[in-house]
């Protein structure tokens, strides 16, 4: 579990913790996850990011969130 204060964007505490994710499938997140080192880092554990775009990301991977 991370506590992290209540102005932190999500992806910045997310690099905190990426490390130790323990092994899954999938990783579901809100958009506030929405960064491409994120989604690279899951990627390389063997995690899919299942992502929704950000509001302003253009060319958004549709296969990077569940439908």
């Amino acid at each position: 579990m991370l506590l992290s204060e209540g102005q932190m964007s999500d992806y910045k505490g997310a690099r905190l913790i990426v490390n130790d994710l323990p092994p899954a499938k999938h990783l579901l997140a809100d958009r506030g996850y929405d960064a491409d080192w994120f989604r690279d880092a899951l990627k390389n554990k063997g995690i899919k990011p299942c992502i929704p775009p950000k509001k302003n990301r253009k060319g958004a991977d549709p296969d990077n969130y569940l439908r």
